[in-house]
């Protein structure tokens, strides 16, 4: 019985994650023309479709998806059979790693990572991937490598380690009114305010610190990263509460005019972990990244201190 064309198996993957010819002839250095032909390939193999047209892109079929996280995992284990008992070599190795971040990492860490990447792992490709309006199975899936985002969201199985913890302030522009007396919780809660959230929700633990003292606050504005959120708080008289304490590098550095204030409610600090699927664990370039990300994260967090 003759084998399949095991180099299928790894297009099929690619083009399920990307749906798109052309990305994902970028990320198998092929020509368009050649990975057009490949899907093609890909279709007979599988007398299925695999992608077909979905308005001005494609998406996969339901065959395409049932067969993703079998397709990944043979791939997964190919690669731990062909680099079993050596050693990655970072400097020639060519890969994509799918790092899902919110912008507060990705504005605060992504250009020191880049340079990482760029010293230690020149042919590789780190690829940020924004959080989505709910939680899926990216990683099961294989669709993401890593997953940087607060502690305590994540199944049992998943592998986890802790990164940082950044504390919050409040943030208004440095002339905001809110500055010409002691800010207390009365005149904190008087002003209009940002709420930052990817889910559009408008409430949250400090709403239910300023109902204990008996106080409401107005959410005029909602956005969904908080660097949308800093540049609306330097053009207005917005108040952007829970400012991580992480992002004052980048303020300062960006040059923006807002000035930070202890919050007069109490709130909890934030901490950051990094996750994985468990098959990763062992997987040399995998665990390369993963150190990487945290002797990065501790350089930054002992350099602050």
């Amino acid at each position: 019985m003759p084998l399949p064309d095991l180099n299928l198996l790894l297009a099929l993957d690619v083009l399920i994650d990307e749906c798109s010819v052309a990305a994902a002839a970028r990320r198998m250095n092929l020509s368009a023309p050649a990975m057009s032909r490949t899907l093609g390939r890909v279709r007979v193999a599988l007398g299925d479709p695999v992608l077909v047209r979905a308005g001005r892109g494609l998406a996969p079929t339901p065959r395409a998806l049932e067969l993703r996280e079998q397709v990944r995992d043979v791939i997964e284990q190919a690669h731990r059979v062909f680099n079993a008992g050596r050693e990655v070599d970072m400097a020639t190795l060519e890969r994509t790693f799918s790092v899902r971040a919110n912008d507060v990492f990705i504005g605060s860490y992504g250009g020191r990572l880049r340079e990482v990447f760029r010293q230690q792992a020149p042919r590789c490709m780190l690829r940020f991937v924004p959080e989505g309006d709910t939680d899926d199975d990216a990683m099961v899936q294989g669709r993401i490598d890593l997953y940087i985002s607060t502690a305590g969201k994540h199944s049992p199985e998943t592998k986890v380690q802790h990164l940082f913890t950044t504390s919050l302030l409040g943030a208004a522009r440095e002339d905001h009114p809110l500055f010409d007396g002691d800010i207390s919780a009365e005149r904190f809660a008087a002003c209009d305010h940002i709420a930052v959230s990817r889910r559009g929700l408008a409430h949250g633990p400090i709403d239910e610190e300023l109902a204990v003292l008996g106080l409401q606050r107005r959410v005029a504005v909602v956005i969904p990263t908080f660097h949308g959120a800093i540049f609306a708080a330097a053009d207005s008289d917005l108040v952007l509460p829970q400012m991580p304490s992480v992002m004052l590098d980048r303020i300062t550095h960006m040059g923006l005019p807002l000035r930070m204030f202890p919050l007069p409610v109490p709130v909890r600090t934030v901490a950051l972990v990094q996750a994985w699927h468990p098959r990763m664990d062992n997987d040399p370039a995998h665990q390369w990244l993963r150190r990487a990300i945290k002797v990065m994260c501790d350089s930054v967090e002992a350099a602050r201190h």
